[in-house]
Formats: C-alpha cells, sequence, structure tokens
C-alpha cells in the first residue's frame, strides 16, 4: 500500500509501523500533535496545581479565611483532579484525540477566568473559591487523555519515548506555575483591565527572593495569566492536531464529539462536588464523612455512573475497561504508583503552604505554656522563592527513571525509592516537629528543603520506574486502561497530602502527616518485594 498524505482533522490511513508511511508523511504528523499536546497539558497541570501558590498569596494579603480553610483549596482543586482523569482515559476512543485536547484545553479558560475574578473580591464567601478550585480539576483530568493520545500516534519502538516527552515535560506546568504565578503578581498585565492591586499584609516573594509587606500585588493574574497562552494553545490544538480513524472510528460529529466529552466530565463533576459537600465543614457543607470515605465513595459513585448511563460505543468501551479490576496486578502497581506520582503531585500541592505556615510563623509558648502559632517570623523565608524547586527536579529525573528501569528492571528501581522514600519521610517530619516548636524555625529551614528535595527525586525517579513496569506486566490492550486507572488513584494524592499535613498542623503535630506516609512507603516496599522481587514471584522484577 501507497503512502497517503495524512492531512485534514480526521485521518482514515494511519500505519505508524509502516516504515514507508511513517517516514513519508507519519512521522511529521505524529510529532507536529506531540508538540502541540506537550504546552497544551504543561498548562493543565499548572492549572491544576495553581490553588499551592494561590493559598499562600491569600494568606499573605489577609483574606479572611483560616489555614485549613487554605488547605482545602488545594485539597478540592487536587481531588476533582485526580476524578476527572477516570472518565478522561475514555475520551480519545470516543471523540477522537484532537477533539478531545482541544475541548480540555479550552475548558481551562474558564476556571482561570473565574479565579482571576474571584481573587478580586477577598469579602466573596468561601464557596465561590471553593468552586473555582474544583473546576481547576479539568487541569488534572487532562493527564488521562493527553497520555491515550499520543500512546496511538507514534510506532511500539517510540512510544517510550513520546510518553515520556509528554508526561516529562507535562509535568513541569507545576514548576512552571510555581515561578509563573509569583512573577505576574508582580505587575499590573492588564492594566485598567486586570483590575486593581492589593497591598501585602505579610511579606511574600517570588524566585529571586523575598517581597516587602506593603508591596501592591495583583493576584487576580495568578488566574488571567492563563489566558495568554490557553487562547492561541487552543486555537492550535484545533487546527494543528488530528483525530485518528483507526483509533476513533465513532466520532460522528465534531459537535457530537464535544457533547461526549461534556457528558463524561460531568460524570465526573457529580460525584466529586456531592462527595466534598458531604465532607467539607459547615458552612459549605454538611462534614459528615471522613477523607478515608469521602474517597473511595467518589471513585465507586464515578464509575458506576459511568457504567450505567453509558450509551452507544461507550457501552463496550467502558466493559473492556472494567476488565482490567480483576488482575491482581493491577491493584499492586495502583498501591505503587501512589508512592511516586501520588507523592510528587500530593507534596506539590502541599509544599507552599506548609512553608508558609511552618516557618512563617515564631513559635512561641504563652504564659501557661501553651505552644502559639500567631506571631510573624520576621525571618521566614519565601514559600513562593522556594516552592518550585522540588517539583522541578522531580520532573526532571522522570526520564532518568525510566532509563536506569530499562537497565536494571523497574521493581528494583521502585524498591530502592521506596526505602529512600520512607527514611526521608521520618526525617522530614522529625525537621518539621522541631520547627513547629521553634521561636526561630528559619534556622531548620535548609535541612526540611533539602529532605524535600530528595523526595522529589526519588517520586520522580519512581514516576519512570513505575510507569515501565506496567508496560512490562500488561499486554498493549490493559496497559492504556490500567496506567489510566493507576494515574487516576494517584492523583489522589494532590487531595490527601494537602488534607493530612494541614489537619496536623491545625494540632500542632505536622510531624505525624510524614511519619504516616513513611508508613505507607514500607507498607509497598514490602508489596513490591512480594508481587515482582521475591524468589519465586510470578513476574520478575519487570
Amino acid at each position: 500500500m501507497n503512502p497517503k498524505p495524512t492531512s485534514g482533522a480526521d485521518i482514515t490511513d494511519w500505519r505508524p509501523e509502516d516504515d514507508a508511511f511513517w517516514n513519508a508523511s507519519g512521522k511529521r504528523t505524529a510529532y507536529r500533535n506531540l508538540w502541540i499536546s506537550v504546552p497544551a497539558l504543561l498548562c493543565g497541570f499548572a492549572i491544576w496545581g495553581m490553588w499551592g501558590i494561590i493559598t499562600v498569596q491569600m494568606l499573605n494579603l489577609g483574606f479572611p479565611f483560616s489555614k485549613d480553610e487554605l488547605f482545602s483549596l488545594t485539597a478540592i482543586a487536587g481531588l476533582a483532579g485526580a476524578t476527572m482523569r477516570i472518565p478522561a482515559s475514555f475520551l480519545v476512543r470516543l471523540a477522537g484525540g484532537r477533539n478531545t485536547i482541544f475541548l480540555t484545553t479550552a475548558m481551562l479558560l474558564a476556571p482561570a477566568l473565574g479565579t482571576g475574578i474571584a481573587l478580586q473580591h477577598p469579602e466573596w464567601p468561601l464557596w465561590v473559591f471553593q468552586l473555582m478550585a474544583l473546576w481547576s480539576g479539568v487541569g488534572g483530568g487532562n493527564f488521562a487523555s493527553s497520555m491515550a493520545n499520543i500512546g496511538t500516534f507514534f510506532p511500539k519502538r517510540l512510544q517510550g519515548t513520546a510518553l515520556g516527552l509528554n508526561a516529562g515535560l507535562g509535568n513541569f506546568g507545576v514548576t512552571t506555575m510555581q515561578i509563573v504565578i509569583p512573577l505576574v503578581m508582580t505587575v499590573s498585565l492588564f492594566g485598567g483591565l486586570g483590575g486593581e492591586p492589593m497591598t501585602l499584609v505579610k511579606d511574600s516573594g517570588w524566585i529571586l527572593g523575598k517581597i516587602a509587606a506593603g508591596t501592591p500585588t495583583w493576584i487576580q493574574n495568578a488566574g488571567f495569566a492563563w489566558l495568554l497562552s490557553l487562547i492561541p494553545l487552543s486555537a492550535l490544538c484545533f487546527f494543528g492536531m488530528n483525530n485518528l480513524s483507526s483509533v476513533s472510528p465513532n466520532i460522528g460529529s465534531t459537535l457530537a464529539a464535544f457533547v461526549k466529552i461534556i457528558w463524561l466530565y460531568t460524570l465526573s463533576f457529580l460525584p466529586a462536588g456531592i462527595g466534598l459537600y458531604l465532607y467539607l465543614p459547615q458552612p459549605t457543607g454538611l462534614g459528615l464523612l471522613s477523607m478515608w470515605l469521602v474517597m473511595p465513595l467518589i471513585i465507586v459513585s464515578t464509575l458506576l455512573l459511568m457504567k450505567f448511563t453509558a450509551f452507544g460505543t461507550m457501552k463496550d468501551n467502558i466493559a473492556k475497561q472494567f476488565a482490567i479490576f480483576g488482575n491482581k496486578h493491577t491493584w499492586s502497581m495502583t498501591a505503587l504508583y501512589i508512592v511516586t506520582f501520588g507523592s510528587f503531585i500530593g507534596f506539590s500541592m502541599a509544599l507552599p503552604l506548609s512553608i508558609t505556615v511552618i516557618f512563617g510563623i515564631s513559635h512561641l509558648p504563652d504564659a501557661a505554656g501553651v505552644m502559639q502559632h500567631t506571631l510573624k517570623n520576621p525571618n521566614a523565608p519565601s514559600a513562593l522563592t522556594y516552592a518550585w524547586i522540588g517539583p522541578f527536579i522531580g520532573a526532571a529525573v522522570r526520564p532518568v527513571g525510566g532509563w536506569i528501569s530499562d537497565k536494571l528492571g523497574g521493581s528494583i528501581v521502585t524498591q530502592v525509592i521506596s526505602v529512600v522514600m520512607a527514611l526521608a519521610s521520618v526525617a522530614v517530619g522529625y525537621v518539621m516537629l522541631q520547627a513547629y516548636q521553634s521561636a526561630t524555625p528559619e534556622q531548620y529551614f535548609l535541612p526540611f528543603m533539602l529532605l524535600f528535595v530528595l523526595l522529589f527525586t526519588a517520586s520522580g525517579i519512581g514516576n519512570g520506574s513505575t510507569f515501565r513496569t506496567i508496560a512490562m506486566i500488561f499486554d498493549r490492550q490493559q496497559a492504556g486502561p490500567v496506567l489510566g486507572w493507576t494515574s487516576a488513584i494517584a492523583a489522589y494524592g494532590a487531595f490527601v497530602a494537602p488534607v493530612v499535613i494541614g489537619d496536623q498542623i491545625k494540632a500542632g503535630t505536622p510531624q505525624i502527616a510524614m511519619y504516616g506516609f513513611a508508613v505507607f512507603y514500607a507498607l509497598c516496599l514490602v508489596l513490591n518485594w512480594w508481587f515482582y522481587l521475591r524468589a519465586g514471584s510470578e513476574i520478575k522484577n519487570p
């Protein structure tokens, strides 16, 4: 068969394993889709994670919310993004890659614009900001659809490289956001159209150092700034990407494809919203259920909604997805991916506000000997100056983890990083304990940051090793759904870490959170050894 040109939005002839086809036109088309996908995914991660930085500046500007309410905003964004990954893995097959990436990228405009508007009104009720955080979850869901899309464009021999570039560079959205948002808040980016500045009541910062209290700050730019990239990116996705008919055979019209995407995303918003209403304390929620009950309730209800409301071709696709739950390795790899990606995204969300709350205050006992955490620390390090370092390193070493795993085997690499993470978590917990009992907590900041950098490095390497292990354990038909499922569940780390760390800081025992994570890492270390490293294991060091 002679190679045909691959032009137009819908490509009917796609044969990446055919060298003649690949060299004639396939390679150019595949890489064009990849290089548009990367910045779109990067912006998705940025919108998803931006509340980790925004809440720090809300605290510095004196927004009338408690520390645990601010932690809840970060957690809500994390939970919504994780939940939206569950249906997102179906979108490409049902609606086409170009249609999916365009619409889910364009959807990010709503939380970016809405957040910018809300941040100009500190007098607005908490539920408005919680709604914006929930809406930001669209960015978290985009990972599953983006990865499912890019893998279909490349021959098997190049899929690892393509997926690694898409995931690794996409993960830099967390770092990009942590650098860009503090920068754009220092300037009147849109003039009179962007609204008036507010005045810092506490010291803030950016990548180059501290910004003193009393300085005007345009916090609304934390949302508005993303319009500058999302608008042209959305157009680029629509006009520059492609649907593959061999992957998405029953797309229908573009409008019909958009309806499918909106339908499935709505199915994830509903259980996430209801679950949060049952979890969040009054006045925005009922406060009836704990985090550990809400998460499985949301996951199960999302799956059941997808199963019983599916129509047309969705029914068969969802039935195939559910088949992975009968495989024990789906569950073992889900736990191991929580160790790696769950830690990476969870710590990325929780670290900025943790730095502000632990090191921005001088912790002194009152006359009765009760420790107080209210006095401003004049020597506090700025979270906005340092928080980006860990996620940057974690994203940068992800390809290294895959490369080492190709040489040594994925499970042995996962085992080593699990040991490192367990020990580092205990150590950082001890440092947090010392800092939270000190009038001069800044003296503990250097070991705190070094230990968190170690955690991010280990989790980044582990992201690569677990990704590789899944590809080795499961056949081509199941690997995609398993990757989508594990990435969705691991993404709940973005909910768990801010809640657990925030609750323990409120209780005056921040170290307990890190000790708890260390116990989980140790249990998963045993799990990894049992399934993949012990003598007689069914699959040896995949």
